[in-house]
C-alpha cells in the first residue's frame, strides 16, 4: 500500500462526509477529465489512458502544470497519485469509506522538495486551503440533487 512521506516538511489531512452514495462520490472524484466543471481550482485535467495504477494524467492549478502518476487503484475505495512539479515531489493519497448512506473522505499530501524547505509555512497554508476547497467543492457537487 503506497502512503505519503511521513518525513516530508509539509503533510496535511482533512477529511470530510459527505451526503451522497459512494458511487457517486467515487465517479466525480475519478473522472479526472471532468475535475474542472466542479471544482474551480482546477483550470484543466486530461487523463492518458484508463484509469489505473501507472497511467499519468496532467492538469493545471494555481498557475501549475501538473503530470501526476496513479500508483495505486482499489475502485470505490482508495486512489493515490504523485509526482514532482516545479521542484516540489507531492504524494496524494485519497479514500472513500461508506457509512450507510454517507462517505467519509479522506485526503493525505506530502509536499517535499527544496521550494518547500524554503517556504514550508507558506505552502504548507496553500496546500492546506487548496485541499480544503478541493473537498468542499466535492462535497457540494456530490451532494446536489440528493
Amino acid at each position: 500500500m503506497h502512503t505519503i512521506d511521513e518525513n516530508a516538511p509539509v503533510i496535511v489531512r482533512l477529511s470530510t462526509v459527505i451526503d451522497a452514495p459512494i458511487e457517486k462520490v467515487w465517479q466525480l472524484h475519478t473522472d479526472i477529465d471532468a475535475w474542472a466543471t466542479w471544482n474551480a481550482d482546477v483550470d484543466e485535467a486530461t487523463l492518458g489512458g484508463p484509469l489505473r495504477a501507472g497511467t499519468s494524467f496532467t492538469w493545471k492549478t494555481h498557475g501549475l502544470d501538473i503530470t501526476s502518476t496513479v500508483t495505486e487503484l482499489v475502485p470505490g475505495e482508495r486512489i493515490v497519485w504523485g509526482g514532482p512539479a516545479n521542484g516540489i515531489t507531492g504524494i496524494h493519497v485519497w479514500t472513500f469509506e461508506r457509512t450507510g448512506d454517507r462517505v467519509t473522505v479522506r485526503t493525505e499530501e506530502s509536499w517535499s522538495g527544496a521550494p518547500v524547505d524554503a517556504a514550508t509555512e507558506e505552502l504548507g497554508q496553500a496546500l492546506d486551503q487548496s485541499l480544503r476547497n478541493w473537498l468542499a467543492s466535492l462535497k457540494d457537487r456530490a451532494e446536489q440533487g440528493m
